[in-house]
């Protein structure tokens, strides 16, 4: 054996003497773990209304109820992904999980705002240490190929289901049951996986015996969160305040002070050497662009099926579930098409499509009707998405070493986050310059029509990067 295959032997050391689970097994419990990280996002979105009349949630409380989970998620990703590799796999994966789950069971039995407040921020935080950790216990499990690529799929289609299913979870919970129930939901799930991990997880490490880069660790933490948080402030205060401009410009900063530090780091938290690999730049970079432009999707869709066609939380989650279906079946049709066309070209065909969907949807009108305002163009955008997602992440995935593998990991969940966050903000704001504070159905209309035609040129643009820069194939670590 020669000394670099030593090395890449010794950089996936398994720690546990149990046989090898079956994949299907380890797949099942890393998608099921990546559906609560997911379906959380988006489930909460319509209980809102529901928690602010029974806890007594001011204006403020009730927007950090959503942002407290998304800036500790977007916070710690990295650093959750690099302590997979470090501390172990299946350990990150317990951990991560079992905090959202006892978070879950906390935000679900509060009785005051600072409870809630705190049990989100701490679900947050268990999310971004368990998501980095189910995609790479996935591939960890599953060789590199065409099985890896299917094993992607599903868990790209899996969280891209949560995500659109939130809608409609939440609707039936609300108005079955109550607004507590779409956090307590997480508690008897939780149970099951985490039961479910421990039995068939098998531990796995960095083997290198590299500690964790302490203050790379606090300044890319604090300035990935310093960054959220000035994104979400855009939605109360705008792009031009100083409770926005501050933390913005102070992210920025405590990122570039966080890349001056990996530099000049032994053993940096995040090696600078990885973005010299195409595959894993051009990926991410991908990712961020694909995230920023298709994720205000449902948020906008919902708001206009019920702001504007009137419908209730329940029927704009029904009718955005087709959605769902159609993003399940690009994510499982993309692995059969990387082998004969290329990862690069499913990729590009996907932004198409999705751009073709929100070009459609932007011809949207305060009469539409379901069938051509919501649903063929929603199964559009969503198709592409699945079509582009899933080589994606198996190009990002694949140019790193396995030492890196959570740290990869951790990128993709972060330039998805960060790219759907800062998109979301950025439409919030095109839209309402568009209506100039009007309220009418039409006015809100052409708002959302804007918003629309603004993705599908995200979109168009994102495609010609990704056919310029994007490797052809996966495993390309040029």
């Amino acid at each position: 054996m020669t000394p670099m295959s030593e090395l890449r032997a010794a950089a996936e050391i398994p720690v546990s003497r149990r046989s090898a689970p079956l994949t299907w097994v380890v797949v099942a419990l890393a998608c099921a773990g990546q559906f609560l990280v997911v379906l959380d996002v988006s489930v909460v979105n319509v209980a809102l209304p529901s928690m602010r009349t029974d806890l007594g949630l001011s204006a403020p409380g009730l927007q950090w109820v959503v942002n407290a989970y998304a800036i500790a998620f977007a916070g710690f990703l990295l650093l959750g992904g690099r302590a997979g590799d470090l501390y172990g796999r299946k350990r990150m994966f317990l951990v991560g999980l079992a905090l959202f789950t006892l978070a879950s069971l906390g935000g679900g039995l509060a009785q005051a705002e600072w409870q809630l407040l705190t049990a989100r921020a701490v679900q947050g935080l268990g999310a971004a240490v368990l998501a980095p950790s189910t995609l790479t216990i996935l591939t960890s499990a599953v060789p590199e190929g065409a099985a890896r690529a299917r094993a992607i799929a599903t868990w790209t289609a899996v969280g891209a289901g949560g995500g659109a299913a939130g809608g409609l979870v939440g609707g039936l919970l609300v108005d079955g049951l109550s607004w507590r129930w779409v956090l307590l939901i997480n508690v008897p799930v939780g149970a099951v996986v985490l039961a479910g991990a421990l039995r068939w997880l098998v531990e796995s490490r960095a083997g290198d015996g590299r500690r964790l880069d302490l203050p790379g660790a606090l300044l890319v933490t604090a300035g990935l969160a310093t960054l959220a948080y000035g994104i979400v402030q855009t939605e109360a205060d705008g792009w031009s305040s100083a409770a926005t401009l501050v933390p913005l410009s102070s992210g920025a900063a405590l990122i570039g002070l966080f890349l001056l530090v990996e530099a000049r780091t032994k053993a940096p938290l995040m090696p600078l050497k990885l973005f010299r690999l195409r595959a894993v730049s051009s990926a991410n970079v991908a990712m961020f662009v694909f995230g920023s432009a298709t994720f205000c999707m449902w948020f906008f869709m919902t708001l206009y099926a019920q702001n504007v066609l009137g419908y209730s939380p329940l029927e704009a989650g029904l009718a955005l579930a087709p959605s769902a279906l159609a993003v399940v079946l690009g994510s499982k049709a993309a692995p059969r098409f990387m082998p004969v066309v290329g990862a690069r070209n499913v990729a590009v065909l996907g932004a198409l499509v999705a751009a073709v969907g929100f070009g459609w949807q932007s011809t949207l009108s305060a009469d539409g009707s379901y069938l051509t305002a919501i649903m063929l163009p929603g199964l559009l955008i969503m198709l592409g998405s699945g079509l582009a997602m899933t080589p994606l992440a198996a190009l990002a995935t694949s140019g790193a070493e396995a030492a890196d593998a959570g740290l990869v990991s951790g990128l993709v969940n972060t330039s998805r986050t960060m790219g759907g966050s800062l998109g979301l903000s950025v439409m919030s704001t095109v839209a309402a310059a568009r209506t100039g504070g009007g309220t009418s159905a039409e006015a809100l209309t052409e708002g959302y029509g804007l918003v629309f035609r603004t993705s599908a040129g995200v979109l168009l643009g994102g495609a010609v990067l990704m056919a310029v820069w994007l490797p052809r194939r996966v495993g390309a670590r040029a």
